[in-house]
C-alpha cells in the first residue's frame, strides 16, 4: 500500500513595522555590541508597533498563501502562540474578516510555549492522512518580550510564518516518523498577571539540550533516520547561538566529533534570518527552514531535521524531504523584503513601545496609525479589539 506524502506546500512569512539594532541597545547597556552580534548571535530584532499585534502580523503571513492557493478545501485554521491576545476566543478567528477566510472549517489555537507550531503541523498532518483532498492553514505567530534591562531583553523579537499544509507537498514531505519528549520544567513561563515572560536562562538552555537529546534518542527508537543522512539541522533559535550549542551537545551526545566547519554547515543557513527577526516563539523554527530554503545551494531530494523544542517542556525531533520543484514555491524576494523594509528603531521609542499597556477600561481607544505593513489593530472599544486591512 502506498501512502500519499504530507507535508508543507507552501511557506510564507511576515515581520513587524520596527527594529531595533542590537548596537543600539548595546551602547544604553554600557557594553560592546559584540556581547550581542557574537555573543548570542543577534543583530536586530523585530519590534512591534503600536497598532500591531500577534493578529495583525498572522494575517500578514497568511495572506500571500491565500492569494496564491485560494481557500477550497482549507477545513481546518490552526493558529499558534504563546502571545495570545484573548484568554477565551481563538486568535485566528479574528483573521476571517481579514483574510476571506472559509466559514465551513474548524479554528483553534494551540499553546505550549515555542513547541505549539509544531503541534500545529503534525495535527494538520494527522486530519490530512485521513482526507488527502482536505488542506489545513497552520500559523505560528508571536512578539516575544522581556522585561527591560534583563539578560532576556536581547533575545525579543516578532514574526509569525504561514504554512499551508497537504498532501503531495511542493516544499517538505514530512516522514512519518517522530520523537518526542516532555518534561514539568520550571524554566520559562509567564503567568496571566504578566505582560513579559520570567525565564531561568542556564535551566532553559539546559533543559533545552536535554530535551533535544531525548527526542532524538525516541526519533531512533521509532525507526527515524542515522544522523549523517541530514542535509541540515533546523532548531528553535531563541537566540541563533543556542542552535550551535544544542547542536553541539546533540552530536557529542551520540560520540560524533563537533567539529566547528561541520556544524556551521549543518545549520549556518537557518540562523540568517532570526539572526535580525530576534525570538519569534512558536515561529522560530519555521523561519529557520524558511532561512535554509532561502539561503542554500540545490536540497532536492534531501533530508532535513527539524528539531522543536518549547519550554516547560515539550521536545519533539522530527524530519522531511525536500520535494523536487521547491524552488519555484520559495518567497526569498518577499521575504528580504520583509526584513530590509522594517524602519530601525531609536532606543526611546523602543522603551515607549515596549511599556506602553494595552487600553482595559472598555472606553473608546484608536491606535494611533504607524504601521505600513498590511493589517493593523485599529482601535480597542468596549474590550473587543477592531481591526482592518490597509
Amino acid at each position: 500500500m502506498t501512502t500519499t506524502p504530507v507535508g508543507i506546500h507552501d511557506l510564507s512569512f511576515a515581520t513587524t513595522h520596527y527594529a531595533l539594532d542590537h548596537a543600539v541597545l548595546a551602547e544604553r547597556l554600557g557594553v560592546d555590541r559584540d556581547k550581542f552580534y557574537l555573543g548570542i548571535g543577534q543583530e536586530k530584532m523585530s519590534v512591534a508597533a503600536a497598532d500591531e499585534d500577534i493578529v495583525t502580523i498572522a494575517a500578514a503571513a497568511a495572506k500571500p498563501i491565500l492569494e496564491r492557493h485560494g481557500t477550497d478545501n482549507i477545513r481546518t485554521v490552526l493558529l499558534a502562540t504563546e502571545t495570545g491576545v484573548d484568554q477565551s476566543k481563538a486568535a485566528a478567528l479574528y483573521l476571517h474578516s481579514l483574510i476571506g477566510l472559509p466559514n465551513a472549517a474548524r479554528v483553534v489555537e494551540l499553546k505550549q510555549a515555542c513547541y505549539g507550531g509544531t503541534a500545529g503541523l503534525q495535527f494538520a498532518a494527522g486530519l490530512i492522512a485521513r482526507d488527502p483532498s482536505q488542506r489545513v492553514l497552520v500559523i505560528a505567530a508571536d512578539i516575544a518580550k522581556y522585561e527591560l534591562d534583563t539578560p532576556g531583553e536581547p533575545t525579543q523579537g516578532a514574526a509569525a510564518v504561514a504554512m499551508l499544509v497537504t498532501a503531495d507537498p511542493a516544499i517538505l514531505a514530512l516522514d512519518p516518523v517522530s520523537g518526542l519528549y516532555s518534561a514539568d520544567i520550571m524554566d520559562f513561563w509567564r503567568p496571566n498577571y504578566r505582560t513579559e515572560a520570567i525565564v531561568d536562562g542556564k535551566t532553559s538552555v539546559n533543559a533545552y539540550q536535554k530535551a533535544a537529546q531525548e527526542a532524538w534518542t525516541d526519533y531512533r527508537r521509532q525507526g527515524g533516520r542515522e544522523l549523517g543522512e541530514f542535509a541540515a539541522f533546523c532548531y528553535h533559535q531563541p537566540f541563533t547561538k543556542m542552535a550551535y550549542k544544542a547542536h553541539r551537545h546533540l552530536l557529542e551526545s551520540q560520540g560524533h566529533t563537533a567539529d566547528a566547519d561541520a556544524i556551521e554547515a549543518a545549520i549556518g543557513a537557518t540562523t540568517t534570518y532570526n539572526r535580525t527577526v530576534g525570538n519569534s516563539y512558536t515561529a522560530s523554527l519555521y523561519l529557520g527552514l524558511a532561512s535554509l530554503l532561502d539561503h542554500s545551494g540545490d536540497l532536492t531530494d534531501k533530508a532535513l531535521a527539524m528539531i522543536s523544542y518549547g519550554s516547560g517542556s515539550v521536545a519533539e525531533f522530527f524530519s522531511g524531504t525536500v520535494q523536487p520543484g521547491y524552488r519555484e514555491h520559495l518567497r526569498t524576494e518577499a521575504n528580504l523584503a520583509a526584513i530590509s523594509s522594517r524602519e530601525l528603531l531609536g532606543y526611546e521609542r523602543y522603551r515607549d513601545l515596549h511599556e506602553a499597556t494595552s487600553p482595559s477600561d472598555g472606553a473608546y481607544h484608536a491606535m494611533v496609525e504607524e504601521t505600513r505593513r498590511p493589517f493593523r489593530l485599529a482601535a480597542v472599544s468596549g474590550h473587543k479589539r477592531i481591526y482592518e486591512s490597509r
